[in-house]
């Protein structure tokens, strides 16, 4: 199995390959790690993010990425991953950002994650405005142009439900 799966923050990416790799052991790669310079928010530079996405990949049978940038999506192409794209739209996005969790690979406490919550949600909010890799509009573009097996989830039950069936988009 390999599953890209891309979308908004908050759209529900990473609950999705946690659980599907639950079913089958398999390895995720969460791009937000490979993106960012370790502990600051400085960009790496793109040749170092590509080539870290094609070494995961090669480096493993069966895998999960995922994440909101599409160039690192676009370099796991060559895989031909099964492509997820979330979009259960702007305001369920917003209302996963208010209840997620604390994310311990990207913040020391629940209070650090939850300083940066309006600046998330203002984020989340101009998605389907701003330009860019993280847009609505390069994530849209990617899917379409994707020729690989596909599949867009527009409603959040039908993410929730899919959660819990093996990542074949046959059953997606």
């Amino acid at each position: 199995m390999k599953v890209a799966i891309i979308g908004n923050s908050g759209s529900g990416k990473t609950t999705l390959a946690h659980r599907l790799a639950a079913n089958c052991s398999v390895p995720i790669l969460d791009l937000d790690l490979i993106f960012w310079e370790h502990g600051v928010p400085i960009e790496r530079p793109s040749a170092d993010r590509i080539a870290d996405v094609q070494r995961f990949c090669r480096e493993h049978d069966s895998w999960i990425i995922e994440g909101c940038y599409a160039d690192l999506i676009e370099a796991a192409f060559v895989w031909n991953p099964e492509l997820i794209f979330l979009d259960p739209g702007r305001e369920a996005c917003i209302a996963n950002c208010q209840r997620r969790p604390l994310e311990p690979h990207k913040y020391r406490t629940k209070e650090d994650q939850d300083d940066k919550l309006t600046f998330l949600i203002k984020w989340v909010a101009d998605y389907y405005e701003r330009d860019g890799l993280m847009s609505f509009a390069s994530h849209e573009a990617l899917f379409e142009q994707y020729p690989g097996p596909k599949k867009r989830i527009s409603e959040q039950k039908e993410a929730q439900q899919n959660e819990t069936q093996q990542p074949h988009l046959g059953a997606l």
